[in-house]
């Protein structure tokens, strides 16, 4: 389980962002973190595996507190994968490599080479793919390859700052159906910024929505109520069932 306590955070010189960010995920969960733009989700995600230093408050995840480990040790933990993918010409296999190195001391091990090899069947990364450059790929194999790298560290929380934004409809739905898998299968807990709160319906279980900085509700779906979509997007809408999935309708 992660519990996150009261977790505060400011940018130098600037008013305090984060205020008081409490709540807890149970193991195999997906959240879905929402908000206007400037809310503060993305730096939330940020602060629970060192790119940000939290001004206060803990992270625990089973009873550990990662805020207060190494970067090499939160990354056996922790995996996070952001929206804009590098531009580099490392082969794929190459850069699921990547996520091995946490764990590495002299070299690359057998042990390694299994995962890697494992988890790219597992994203269907196998044949040709393996050796071709990053930036060669389409936005949608370059994020499975980013997804790949992440699960290469054995995580036992994944992180996503808005992996979709960039991706048409069919990999949108294609990249957060893994994830959603992954949860169930391995129990592992996933943490999602996103925008779009019909995919966020979709695929997540969990929704923390955001507004100047704190919590505005925490919950499953019910917390997408008419009164929270109009006070923290200001839109008259309300969540429907359409043939057995949740939506957002906007009234006109």
């Amino acid at each position: 389980m992660i519990r996150v306590e009261n977790i505060c955070y400011h940018y130098r010189g600037c008013p305090e962002l984060l205020q008081d960010i409490s709540f807890h995920l149970e193991k195999g969960k997906f959240l879905a973190i929402l908000g206007n733009n400037g809310a503060g989700k993305s730096t939330l995600l940020k602060c629970f595996n060192h790119i940000f230093p939290a001004d206060s408050g803990k992270v625990m995840l089973d009873g550990t507190d990662l805020l207060a480990l190494s970067h090499r040790e939160v990354a056996k933990r922790v995996a996070f994968v952001s929206q804009s993918v590098p531009s580099t010409q490392m082969t794929v296999r190459d850069v699921v490599m990547l996520g091995r190195r946490p764990y590495m001391r002299w070299g690359f091990t057998e042990k390694d080479d299994q995962i890697v090899r494992e988890v790219m069947e597992r994203l269907d990364l196998t044949g040709e793919i393996q050796g071709r450059f990053l930036n060669q790929l389409s936005g949608g194999e370059q994020q499975k390859v980013m997804l790949a790298r992440a699960l290469a560290q054995q995580p036992q929380v994944l992180l996503l700052d808005e992996p979709t934004s960039s991706l048409d409809i069919r990999n949108q739905y294609q990249v957060l159906k893994i994830v959603q898998d992954i949860c169930r299968k391995d129990e592992i807990s996933a943490i999602i910024v996103i925008h779009d709160l019909n995919l966020a319906l979709r695929f997540c279980d969990r929704f923390l929505l955001m507004r100047q900085g704190r919590i505005y509700r925490y919950g499953d779906r019910s917390v997408l109520d008419s009164a929270a979509l109009n006070d923290v997007y200001g839109v008259d809408a309300k969540v429907v069932e359409i043939e057995g999935h949740y939506s957002v309708l906007v009234n006109q």
